[in-house]
């Protein structure tokens, strides 16, 4: 059993809370020197990895392990195909997951973690290209890498500079650097995002106008002489508490709404006379699909409305979308 350090006798809050101050002290310290190690290897992993025509496979004991599990599901989720391999397992079969044209991705912070040591020399018959992530170069994961990414000598965070912690954080960001430089180089944006990400809140809030509008058929459109009762029918068949209105030639003239309505009855207009263009609205509020739903909400906000239209090149109506739309997709 391991015998448990008793907590030194009066120790105030405000030391407790010194504590950790310095740890975080320390490992923004560590994170900071990181840009100094970042130089012409960086580059050409980062340009390796961008031309692989595999998948990168990221190893590492340990915390370095775990960390490298992080970094292998970032890599992936920011389009680069990534996995992880346990080198304990890798010299017992899982190294069966390797193939021609993988990028070896090892991390180790001393570099002279005895599994990787053993682990190394069978991916390198393999003919793999092998980067390393350690805190130092001269040591045998970086004599064995064709390149080699540094962290540098960091101070640990706990008293003994024992405990991995600012090693760990700064193999974290580096790895972050890695993947974010990636995601640049390959153009990956915020559609790509969502492709990756469908679920919970960071799939919501990617969501676009194009992603929950109304299209084709289910747009609600009249004709400028479209009388009163054909412009409730619309409405009331489309159930959107609205209508675009639309000239001869199919381009958005303007919108008819459930208040529209009503401001006109109350102003003592006879339904069974007027025509949509005298009930309408000119000039109706718009939106681009390619958008993200939640400017929709920030639109409608600010006009307090609760109706957008999204319209083509030539003006004509080819989306419609409501708050209800954006309320049971809970982008708001």
């Amino acid at each position: 059993m391991i015998e448990r350090s008793r907590k030194p006798p009066q120790v105030d809050d405000e030391q407790i809370a010194e504590w950790g101050r310095e740890v975080v002290r320390l490992e923004a310290k560590g994170v900071g020197g990181l840009a100094d190690h970042i130089g012409p290897d960086f580059v050409k992993a980062v340009r390796l990895i961008h031309d692989c025509p595999g998948q990168v496979i990221v190893t590492g004991m340990g915390k370095s392990g775990i960390i490298g599990r992080k970094i292998a599901a970032t890599l992936t989720s920011t389009g680069t195909l990534a996995s992880y391999m346990h080198p304990t397992e890798g010299l017992h079969g899982d190294v069966g997951m390797v193939r021609r044209g993988d990028v070896i991705l090892a991390i180790s912070k001393s570099g002279d973690t005895e599994e990787l040591e053993s682990l190394l020399p069978l991916l390198g018959s393999m003919d793999l290209t092998i980067i390393g992530m350690t805190g130092r170069r001269d040591s045998y994961l970086g004599r064995s890498s064709h390149l080699v990414l540094e962290i540098g000598e960091v101070e640990e965070a706990c008293n003994m500079d024992l405990v991995p912690t600012t090693s760990t954080t700064a193999t974290l960001a580096l790895g972050d650097a890695l993947a974010v430089a990636l995601l640049s180089l390959r153009g990956f944006g915020p559609r790509d995002f969502r492709r990756l990400h469908p679920g919970g809140s960071i799939g919501r809030s990617l969501l676009t106008v194009e992603d929950l509008m109304h299209r084709g058929e289910e747009i609600p459109r009249v004709a400028l002489d479209a009388p009163a009762p054909e412009v409730l029918l619309e409405m009331t068949g489309k159930r959107m508490g609205a209508t675009c209105v639309v000239d001869d030639d199919g381009r958005l003239a303007g919108i008819i709404t459930d208040g529209d309505l009503r401001r006109s009855i109350e102003r003592g207009f006879d339904l069974g006379v007027v025509i949509a263009a005298d009930l309408m609205t000119a000039d109706p509020k718009t939106i681009d699909g390619d958008q993200l739903a939640a400017s929709a909400v920030n639109r409608m906000e600010e006009h307090q409305i609760t109706h957008l239209i999204i319209v083509d090149d030539e003006g004509h109506p080819r989306g419609f979308v409501h708050l209800h739309d954006l309320l049971r997709a809970k982008v708001v």
